[in-house]
């Protein structure tokens, strides 16, 4: 570990070395190139010269342990109690700064919400989880674009599609795919019996047309007039588009702009990233399980969390993690959920890696 660290302080030293040529902007694709190498450097090479300095520090009070001053002594000992603490800390981080990287984590998302098992009350539950996630892009400050909409008679979503941009979103969100199943009494009960209802989110890297390329005499184009809510346009214009691809046989639907080209640009955004969603799931068969599961194969069999607001709690199964901050929840505070995740899911890749060295 220790070789390939130091490897990486030798490529950030001539990185900078680089990036303070006095002729670097005239060229901006590699000053933009180089700055981002930097930057994926920078943590791994910072937390390596601070793990490097305290074993120094820890040499040098070892020395003082022999000084004839009582009060350094006492120091040192402090001092070297205080070090073996933190080193093994650093040296942790520092295998999950090593970890190989997910390509797709720089990658915009599209997000997929539909109302599962239990009628409107599940419908109700997707509007609230999506406006949660919305909430979440909101305090994070990442950019939401509602894709398409499709409500029920009650103001929840039987299905709901959005796309999701800024930073690092997909390395955020890419544990959400799954069940999420909500226990509660539904406005309509009057007996006020709980309820148990579950919706479906899945979490797709955002494709763009760099990463997949696809034959449009693969497509079938079908377009007609829209339905539901909309206005007059509704039923004069023939906006709404169908796009298929007709070998994996992946349709996406979308209506919601009164502009015919519009609809098309988003049902092929929806469109691409499915299939290298799908392309990507095949491809990564032989992994592990969870990690399948967890990094964008968009597998919604199993259920991953429940939200009992009767209990104000909300439980994610695959690590074991309750909180009982279910309304903060709701209202877009996930980091608790998020950190927790991600810090369990890197632990599993150093325990194969471990095993596997």
């Amino acid at each position: 570990m220790f070789a390939k660290l130091e490897s990486l302080e030798r490529q950030f030293a001539d990185l900078e070395s680089q990036l303070s040529a006095p002729d670097i902007f005239n060229d901006q694709e590699r000053y933009k190139k180089l700055t981002k190498a930097r930057a994926d450097l920078a943590q791994v090479v910072a937390c390596f010269q601070e793990f490097k300095k305290l074993s120094r520090d820890l040499e040098d009070n070892r020395e003082m342990l022999a000084d004839a001053d009582p009060e350094i002594r006492a120091m040192a000992e402090s001092e070297i109690a205080s070090i073996k603490q933190a080193l093994p800390r650093l040296e942790e981080k520092l295998q999950l700064l090593l970890l190989p990287k997910d390509p797709l984590d720089e990658k915009d998302v599209i997000l997929e919400i539909r109302a599962g098992t239990g009628g409107e009350e599940a419908s109700l539950f997707a509007a609230d989880l999506f406006r949660m996630y919305m909430r979440y892009a909101e305090r994070v400050g990442w950019k939401v674009e509602m894709l398409s909409e499709h409500e029920s008679a009650t103001g929840g979503f039987k299905e709901v599609i959005a796309s999701i941009s800024g930073e690092r979103v997909y390395s955020r969100l890419k544990y959400e795919s799954g069940i999420h199943r909500v226990q509660r009494v539904p406005a309509t009960e009057t007996q006020g019996r709980i309820h148990t209802s579950a919706v479906t989110v899945a979490v797709l890297p955002e494709a763009e047309e760099v990463d997949l390329d696809i034959d449009p005499t693969e497509l079938r184009i079908d377009v007609y007039r829209a339905s539901g809510a909309g206005g007059q346009h509704v039923n004069k214009t023939e906006s709404a588009v169908r796009i298929t691809h007709l070998p994996t046989n992946t349709v996406v639907t979308c209506q919601d702009e009164k502009s015919q080209h519009k609809n098309k640009a988003k049902a092929m955004k929806v469109l691409r990233s499915r299939i290298l969603q799908s392309m990507q799931a095949a491809r990564k068969d032989e992994e592990d399980a969870a990690r399948r599961l967890l990094v964008g194969s968009g597998d919604r069999s199993g259920r991953i969390r429940t939200y009992n607001f009767p209990q104000g709690r909300i439980t994610d199964h695959r690590i074991n993690l309750t909180l009982y901050s279910l309304s903060a929840v709701m209202e877009g505070a996930l980091d608790d959920l998020v950190e927790a995740l991600i810090g369990h899911y890197q632990t599993e890749a150093l325990k194969q890696q471990a095993a596997s060295a």
